[in-house]
C-alpha cells in the first residue's frame, strides 16, 4: 500500500504538479531510476560563463494523513547537483514540525513522517531545506523553504450540528407540503474526491414524509395525513459521504413531526337524549344540568357554542358554555311549579365558534340533542291568592267588625290547612285581629280617621302539617271618614270697605275647613246668614273653592259735596251754611295727608288730582282694650304709606279715635261693626240743628236693586 501511495504522488508531482525541471546531462540523477521516491534535486555551482540555474527544484510534498504503518512515512528526498555521493553533503531540516514531526536522513536527504498527521487538525507544514559542506560546515546552497500537505483521505463522517429536530406541520396538509430542512457538515476536504460530498435519506418515517438528498428538504409525501389518528411522527434522517457511495461514511438525526390541529371535525353529542330531575324549589338562575358534545379537535378548533332551539319548553331555560370544559350549563330563568308543570323538553345545539372554510364541504359543524327534565316536587309554603290586600273600614265602626278576609292555599300535592295569624311585630297596637282558621279580619278597637286614616300590616300563613313553611302578604286598610264635623271658617274675618265702594267690588275672600276632611278637594257652600239677607248691603258668590264677598250697596241720596272745585285737593279753608256733617263728612276736603312721596315713586296715577280709582278694602284686626292711641295711628300711618291710590302728600289725613273710656264710645263710622242696613237714622233729627244735616244725608233712603250685584 505504501509503495503505491509514493508512486502515485511521484507521478502526480512529476506530471501534473510540474515541480521538477528536466536534469542536464546527469544521467545518474535521472529519475526513472527513482521509481518510488519523490526526488527534489539540486542543481551544482557553475562557471561563471554558464547559465546560473535555481539549486532547489521543488514545491511542495504530500503526506497521507491517518498512517497506521508500522515504519515511518516516506514522504521525499532532497537531493543538490553537488552532491558527488561521496558524502561530503549534509542536508538539514528546520521548521514547522521538523523534529518532532518530520525527520532527515543528513546523507541521503530522505524525508520521513514519524507520527500519524491529521488533516483536519493541520492541513500543511512549512518547512525549511539546506545542504551543508560536511567538511568546512559552510551552506552548499540557500536555504530555501518547502511546503509538506497533509493528503485527505475520508476519515470524517456528516454530522448534523442542529440535531435532534423538532418541527410541525398542520394535519390534513397536501402532498408536499414544507415541514423542514436539515444540515449535515463533513469535515473532510470539500476540494479533494468525494470526501465531504453529503447524500440525505430518509431511514424512519416512511410513506409519511420525504427529504431532497441534496438540499435536505423534509416534505409530506401522504395526504390527509389525520391529527385525531395520529399526532406525533419522529422521522430517522441519514447524510453520507462519497456521495453516497458504498464504503462512503454516514451520519444521522432524528426529526420529531407533530400534526397541528385545523378544525376538520364538528362538535357531536355522544348521546341524542339527555335526561335532568330538577327540584321545583331551584332558585332563578341556577345550575341544574350539564350536557356536553365531543369535539376531537383541539385548542380554539374545539371551543362550542350551545344554543336552545326555540320551542316548546325552552323559554323557562337558559345555556351557557363552561370554557373549562366546554360543557353546556343548562341554568333556570323562570321559577318552576310541580303543580303547574310536571316535565318540560326542548333541543339544545352545538356548534364551532371558529370555522374553517377549507371543510365546509364535509358537513355542517354542528349537532342537536334533546333535554327532558323532570320536575320534582318540593314541599312549599303555602301561597296567598293577592300579592296585597287593599281593605276599607269607617271610623267608628264598632269592635269586631270583619272587614275582610285573607285567602292562602297549600298547593303541593295532599295539601295542608292553614293557620293565619298578625306579625305582631308590625302592628303592636292590635287594632284588628284575625281568625286562624277562615283568615277574616275584625277591628279591635274603635278607629278614628283623624287620627290614623290608615293602616299597614303583614299576615302570615303557616302549614299546619309544617308550621316552619311560612308566608307572608301585606294588608293595606283604609280607614273612611264618617261626617263629623261641620265646616268651620278657617280664621275670623273682620272686614273694612271704603263707604264709596262700587256695587260689585269684591271685598272679603272667604275659606272654610272641614276637620272630617283632608284640606285637598273639599267643598262647601255659602250664603248669608238670615239675619244679614233681610237688608242685604253684601251678597255672596260661590264659587265652591273661593268664596266673594261682594259690595251691593244701597243707593242714597247725599248731598253734593262742598268744595267749590272737585280737582282742587290742596288745603282749603271750607265755609259752612250749617254745622257740617261732623267727622264723618270727609267729601269736604282731603284726609290723606302726611304722605311718604317714596311710597308711591313708580306709581304712574297722577299726583295732582284726587284718583277716582275705589278704595281697597282694608283689613284691620279689632282693636282690643288699652290700647295705647299711639299704636292705633302708626297702624293708620302704615296703611296710607302703602296706598298707591291714596291723595298726594300735601294733603292732610285725620283718625278718628275716642280712646278709652268715653261712655258714648266712638262716634266714627270706622269702627262700626253694622252694616247701613241696619241703621235707622231717623234719630238724627231728634238731636237738634247741628245733626240735621245728618239726618238728610243719611234719612232719605231710595230704591235700590236688591238683586244681588256680580
Amino acid at each position: 500500500m505504501l509503495t503505491r501511495n509514493c508512486l502515485s504522488l511521484l507521478l502526480w508531482v512529476l506530471f501534473d504538479g510540474g515541480l521538477l525541471t528536466p536534469l542536464q546531462s546527469q544521467p545518474q540523477q535521472t529519475l526513472a531510476t527513482e521509481s518510488r521516491k519523490n526526488v527534489f534535486i539540486m542543481p551544482g555551482r557553475q562557471s561563471p560563463a554558464q547559465r546560473v540555474k535555481r539549486g532547489w527544484v521543488w514545491n511542495q510534498f504530500f503526506v497521507l494523513e491517518e498512517y497506521m504503518g508500522s515504519e515511518p512515512q516516506y514522504v521525499g528526498k532532497l537531493h543538490s547537483d553537488l552532491d558527488k555521493g561521496v558524502g561530503s553533503v549534509k542536508y538539514t531540516l528546520s521548521g514547522d514540525g521538523a523534529g518532532t514531526v518530520f525527520t532527515i536522513d543528513e546523507t541521503t536527504g530522505d524525508i520521513h513522517a514519524i507520527r500519524s498527521l491529521d488533516r483536519e487538525e493541520k492541513p500543511f507544514y512549512t518547512l525549511r531545506a539546506q545542504a551543508v559542506d560536511i567538511h568546512t560546515r559552510k551552506p552548499l546552497e540557500p536555504e530555501s523553504e518547502f511546503i509538506i500537505k497533509v493528503q485527505d483521505i475520508n476519515d470524517n463522517e456528516p454530522k448534523f450540528l442542529d440535531g435532534p429536530y423538532v418541527a410541525s406541520v398542520p394535519e390534513m396538509s397536501p402532498v408536499g407540503a414544507y415541514v423542514l430542512q436539515v444540515k449535515a457538515t463533513d469535515a473532510d476536504d470539500p476540494t479533494y474526491g468525494n470526501s465531504a460530498r453529503v447524500v440525505y435519506s430518509i431511514l424512519q418515517g416512511q410513506p409519511y414524509f420525504s427529504i431532497d438528498p441534496k438540499t435536505g428538504v423534509i416534505r409530506t409525501a401522504l395526504p390527509n395525513m389525520d391529527r385525531e389518528v395520529k399526532e406525533q411522527y419522529q422521522v430517522l434522517i441519514q447524510a453520507k459521504d462519497m456521495g453516497g457511495q458504498l464504503g462512503g461514511l454516514a451520519g444521522t438525526t432524528t426529526v420529531n413531526i407533530t400534526l397541528t390541529d385545523v378544525n376538520d371535525n364538528p362538535p357531536r353529542f355522544p348521546k341524542s337524549i339527555f335526561h335532568l330531575k330538577v327540584p321545583e324549589s331551584s332558585v332563578v338562575g341556577s345550575a341544574i344540568g350539564r350536557i356536553r358534545a365531543v369535539d376531537p379537535d383541539f385548542g380554539k378548533n374545539a371551543e362550542i357554542e350551545y344554543n336552545i332551539v326555540p320551542g316548546d319548553g325552552g323559554n323557562l331555560f337558559d345555556i351557557v358554555t363552561d370554557e373549562d370544559t366546554q360543557e353546556g350549563v343548562i341554568k333556570l330563568k323562570k321559577p318552576l311549579d310541580f303543580e303547574t308543570k310536571k316535565a318540560y323538553t326542548f333541543k339544545v345545539e352545538a356548534s364551532n365558534l371558529h370555522l374553517d372554510h377549507r371543510f365546509h364541504s364535509v358537513g355542517p359543524f354542528k349537532d342537536t340533542a334533546t333535554v327532558k327534565i323532570n320536575v320534582l316536587d318540593v314541599d312549599e309554603p303555602p301561597v296567598f291568592s293577592k300579592p296585597l290586600y287593599t281593605m276599607e273600614v269607617y271610623e267608628d265602626t264598632p269592635v269586631g267588625t270583619i272587614i275582610g278576609a285573607v285567602t292562602a292555599q297549600d298547593l303541593d300535592v295532599g295539601s295542608s290547612a292553614i293557620r293565619y295569624f298578625i306579625d305582631w311585630k308590625s302592628d303592636g297596637d292590635s287594632y284588628f285581629t284575625i281568625d286562624g282558621t277562615e283568615g277574616t279580619i275584625a277591628t279591635n278597637e274603635l278607629l278614628d280617621r283623624e287620627s290614623t286614616p290608615q293602616y299597614n300590616f303583614s299576615i302570615i300563613a303557616s302549614k299546619i302539617s309544617n308550621p316552619s313553611l311560612t308566608s307572608k302578604v301585606n294588608v293595606l286598610i283604609n280607614v273612611l271618614d264618617v261626617n263629623e264635623f261641620p265646616p268651620e271658617i278657617s280664621v275670623p274675618y273682620e272686614t273694612a270697605v271704603c263707604e264709596n265702594a262700587k256695587p260689585g267690588q269684591v271685598i272679603q275672600i272667604i275659606s272654610a275647613a272641614d276637620r272630617d276632611l283632608s284640606p285637598a278637594g273639599q267643598q262647601f257652600s255659602f250664603r248669608l246668614s238670615p239675619e244679614a239677607a233681610i237688608k242685604p248691603n253684601f251678597t255672596v258668590r260661590d264659587y265652591r273653592t273661593i268664596v266673594v264677598l261682594y259690595v251691593a250697596l244701597r243707593r242714597q241720596k247725599k248731598k253734593d259735596t262742598l268744595m267749590t272745585s272737585k280737582e282742587d285737593i290742596r288745603d282749603n279753608v271750607i265755609h259752612y251754611d250749617d254745622e257740617g256733617g261732623g267727622e264723618e263728612d270727609t267729601q269736604a276736603f282731603d284726609i290723606g295727608a302726611l304722605r311718604n312721596p317714596k311710597v308711591i315713586e313708580d306709581n304712574k296715577i297722577r299726583r295732582d288730582i284726587k284718583p277716582d280709582t275705589l278704595c281697597l278694602p282694608r283689613q284691620r284686626p279689632p282693636v282690643e282694650d288699652n290700647t295705647d292711641i299711639r299704636d292705633f295711628i302708626n297702624q293708620r300711618l302704615q296703611e296710607n304709606d302703602v296706598d298707591p291710590t291714596a291723595p298726594p302728600y300735601d294733603s292732610l289725613a285725620t283718625y278718628a279715635y275716642e280712646g278709652d273710656g268715653s261712655v258714648a264710645e266712638s262716634l266714627s263710622s270706622i269702627d262700626s261693626r253694622t252694616t247701613e242696613a241696619d241703621q235707622d237714622y231717623d234719630y238724627l233729627a231728634d238731636w237738634g240743628p247741628r245733626f240735621k244735616v245728618l239726618a238728610d244725608m243719611f234719612g232719605e233712603e231710595e230704591s235700590y236693586n236688591s238683586d244681588k250685584v256680580t
